[in-house]
């Protein structure tokens, strides 16, 4: 079933230091001069490097393991035959798991001191028990509803937490947006729609504030939303609407499902984008004319869970 083993890595904080500036010691000057701690830097470098050590001694079973960098991974081919594990931070299994379509990832946790490890399930000395159990068809999965992004000329953005349709600036964003059978042109600074798994991320922090806001002012607050990560809906939110003669704020939050997508006409003439689970670099251009269906996406992703 399976043809080779893909270890997804991460480059350190320390390393892109020293791609940027060339050397170790030229990245020491850099960071004691900025009054940081260079050896933290550098005990975090080593415990990763070490990391991976292991992990090419683990996974051993016969099968070709090919290592690469998070940054090739929106253009690797993935053929369907790989297992595939992340060793990283949490955010690098969220980015990875958007482009192996059903393919089981498994998450390393190479540094439990220093990351949370939500979606990294498994320290260095699990991964190979993990990884044998998934080759032979008896690891745990659990399924994580992703979001989609569609535009009408067939571009398509998948997001494991989260989405941003907007502006790329701090400017404000102007489109008309389209949600249960009611259009709103509307003026404000995004608009985040998030899966169950990234509910408890940006998506929290926004009713942090509106929940502060209102108790301040003498209201109620109201309950965050909270999904499982296998919940089929996406929940929308406009970041703080403006209301003015040419925009309303009357459709601000909601939930999509497949039955009941969000479609954004953009009205910018430049700078409008989408982008998904932060990572700007990776983008769709959403300028005006365009328009973007929002719905979750028929394909999951599939963690392998303890």
């Amino acid at each position: 079933m399976y043809e080779k083993i893909v270890l997804v890595t991460r480059k350190t904080r320390l390393a892109e230091l020293v791609e940027r500036l060339n050397t170790r010691a030229q990245a020491r000057f850099y960071l004691e001069h900025a009054g940081q701690d260079f050896e933290d830097y550098a005990r975090e470098d080593d415990t990763y490097r070490r990391a991976l050590d292991g992990l090419h001694g683990a996974l051993s079973f016969g099968l070709p393991v090919q290592q690469v960098d998070r940054s090739l991974v929106p253009t690797f081919l993935f053929s369907g035959k790989e297992l595939v594990v992340a060793v990283g931070q949490d955010g690098l299994v969220a980015n990875v798991a958007k482009y192996v379509d059903r393919q089981p990832l498994v998450g390393i946790n190479p540094d439990p001191s220093r990351f949370d490890g939500v979606l990294l399930p498994f320290g260095v000395d699990e991964a190979r028990g993990a990884v044998r159990r998934t080759l032979e068809g008896h690891a745990r999965m659990r399924e994580v509803t992703l979001a989609q992004a569609r535009l009408e000329d067939g571009q398509r953005l998948l997001a494991f937490n989260d989405l941003f349709l907007g502006a790329r600036t701090h400017v404000s964003a102007r489109y008309t947006l389209r949600y249960d059978r009611v259009a709103e042109p509307q003026s404000s600074s995004g608009i985040i729609v998030s899966t169950g798994a990234g509910s408890s991320g940006w998506l929290s922090s926004v009713f942090t504030l509106a929940q502060g806001l209102t108790s301040t002012t003498g209201g109620v607050p109201g309950k965050t939303w909270r999904m499982g990560w296998e919940d089929p809906r996406l929940a929308f939110v406009v970041r703080e609407p403006f209301v003015s003669r040419h925009s309303s704020a009357s459709l601000i939050s909601g939930f999509v499902t497949p039955d009941c997508e969000l479609m954004v006409e953009s009205r910018m003439p430049s700078g409008g984008v989408i982008f998904s689970d932060g990572v700007e670099e990776d983008f769709l251009a959403f300028n005006a004319g365009a328009t973007v269906h929002v719905s979750p996406a028929a394909q999951r992703a599939r963690l392998v869970v303890s």
